[in-house]
């Protein structure tokens, strides 16, 4: 029966490719792939494919590309293709009501949280930075709204304390990939049930800003640990020195104590008794630079940066940073 039913896949980042390499290697009949349009990266702007894209052209499929699915252009081009089922997972558009209409097993999502909460584009970084210790994915029928249908099945996936948002993007794939799997069959026999999400449990997750990226010094040391990892490894955090961009890609889960000198000697420790000998300092002040990284004082604790990235030049471990001796104890970042 899979061999019989025409699936349209939607999808755009690394996060999507195993559930469209589930439906191919399970035999489904996948009969064209929407992905978003090709962008420029780098510094030479080059312009790249999706991940989707590349991997539905390695197995000789379709691509469409459309700039708006909105448009009644694209809503045609999907028309033309007959779907009975659409499968979306992290497409990056909201689907309209012309393109939901037209499959009679209706629209999926993959989903990477626990509906009804984290709805929205961002729902893996919004749960770290917001220190969750439990995500997951849930499969649902695709409705008008914003992540609103209905839910078919969920399964629950921890958050470790070190996990990135690009570990757990990884495991959320493959869990997404193997729940859908697992119920499209019950799906196609009509047995799949269907759970209304509870409105009032409902939380959402928007796209990240400019200004979700800049760390917060007056948070705890715990609140920026959360923030930095969440914003792995895409854009990193950042925050300025000297009025540059200056960007953090790493740093150490901060301990219940807040211990300011574990792992230094004694000779590390005493680079500036004068700016870490109280603590007192306002949030944002580097207190010593080491080879265990940067030591800066938040507004609750001091956390150890690891990996930075200074203006202008490679991301590099903070404690070889830290020899340049550019940056000095009692600098505030800001």
């Amino acid at each position: 029966m899979s061999q019989d039913i025409r699936i349209i896949f939607m999808g755009t980042p690394e996060f999507a490719v195993p559930s469209l390499n589930m439906l191919l290697d399970n035999g489904y009949n996948v009969v064209g792939v929407i992905t978003q349009p090709d962008k420029p990266q780098g510094r030479k702007k080059i312009l790249m494919p999706t991940p989707v894209k590349e991997a539905a052209e390695k197995r000789g499929l379709p691509v469409l590309q459309p700039t708006r699915l909105r448009q009644p252009e694209a809503v045609a081009q999907v028309a033309e293709l007959r779907p009975d089922l659409i499968v979306t997972a992290a497409y990056g558009q909201i689907l309209p009501k012309s393109v939901l209409d037209l499959p009679r097993y209706g629209c999926l999502n993959v989903h990477g949280s626990l509906l009804p909460r984290y709805r929205g584009g961002a729902p893996i970084q919004r749960a770290i930075i917001n220190g969750e210790t439990i995500t997951g994915v849930t499969l649902m029928y695709m409705a008008e709204g914003l992540d609103t249908g209905d839910m078919i099945s969920r399964v629950e996936v921890a958050i470790e304390p070190e996990d990135t948002s690009g570990t757990i993007f990884e495991k959320l794939s493959v869990a997404g990939a193997k729940l859908l799997h697992d119920e499209l069959p019950k799906l196609l026999a009509g047995q799949s049930a269907r759970t209304p999400q509870n409105e009032e449990e409902a939380t959402y997750a928007p796209n990240l800003s400019r200004d979700d990226e800049r760390i917060p010094w007056n948070d705890s040391a715990q609140q920026i640990y959360n923030r930095i990892r969440g914003l792995v490894p895409f854009s990193g955090a950042f925050t300025l020195w000297e009025e540059n961009v200056f960007k953090v890609w790493a740093a150490e889960q901060p301990s219940v104590e807040g211990a300011s000198t574990k792992g230094a000697s004694t000779k590390e420790a005493s680079i500036s008794n004068e700016a870490n000998g109280s603590n007192t300092q306002a949030p944002g002040t580097v207190l010593q630079l080491n080879a265990r990284g940067i030591e800066v004082q938040t507004g609750s604790g001091t956390i150890w940066l690891t990996q930075v990235q200074p203006a202008g030049k490679k991301v590099m471990e903070a404690g070889n940073f830290a020899r340049g001796g550019q940056m000095k104890p009692g600098m505030v970042l800001g």
